[in-house]
């Protein structure tokens, strides 16, 4: 298995100058705004990042907070987050998860593990981003789609499934990069350990990567 720690500090000082995560561009600019970090997550899954940003930013400019959201129509807000993926569930998902602030927590983003996850659409990656970048929590990993492929390929992990990686990570990371595991290797998946042909030629880790499960690689 390479050193979880070599890794990540390698990743890091490669990816200056890559393109910042939508929600990272969004938490920055709202201040870490948990409720605008929450929302771009729930539209951020199977979606592209500049898609993303421009539909949470059309959506923000019309309505900032829960209240504004439940007042839209669902039409109104599948108009507003078109064309990211499953648009018309999201905006459903997005309303009702606005409603259930609004009616349990008072308007407000709850700050633990538990109370996130009863939130409509939300769940162990959504929840941990937003204690990670709005909570500035520094005792959770997030784990998505390019976090659970690089950490398999890596051998960290042999799971099948995000949330299996998550909780296996926490075994095998220094605690002290849980926090900065999903920034790193979702900048590094989106640009070079890719699903399909990684570009492992270009790759500051190839040297200690196993390369598990690649069978082909990209230029």
């Amino acid at each position: 298995m390479s050193d979880p720690a070599l890794v990540l500090r390698r990743i890091a000082r490669a990816m200056r100058g890559m393109n910042e995560l939508a929600v990272e561009k969004i938490s920055t600019a709202s201040r870490r705004d948990p409720f605008r970090v929450l929302i771009s997550t729930l539209l951020s899954a199977q979606t592209k990042d500049a898609v993303t940003h421009a539909a949470s930013t059309r959506l923000f400019a019309v309505a900032r907070t829960p209240e504004a959201i439940v007042a839209l129509t669902p039409a109104r807000i599948e108009k507003l987050i078109y064309p990211v993926s499953f648009y018309r569930n999201k905006a459903v998902h997005v309303r009702a998860c606005c409603r259930r602030l609004i009616d349990a927590y008072g308007g407000q983003v709850p700050d633990t593990m538990e109370a996130l996850l009863t939130l409509p659409g939300v769940g162990r990656k959504t929840a941990n981003l937003v204690l990670i970048l709005s909570h500035a929590s520094r005792n959770n990993i997030c784990v998505d789609t390019h976090v659970h492929r690089i950490a398999n390929r890596l051998g960290w992990v042999a799971t099948r499934t995000p949330e299996e990686t998550e909780f296996a990570l926490y075994r095998v990371v220094p605690k002290r990069y849980w926090a900065d595991v999903n920034l790193r290797l979702v900048t590094w998946g989106q640009n070079v350990c890719k699903p399909v042909y990684p570009r492992c030629a270009a790759c500051v880790i190839a040297d200690v990567c196993p390369k598990i499960g690649v069978t082909k690689q990209g230029r």
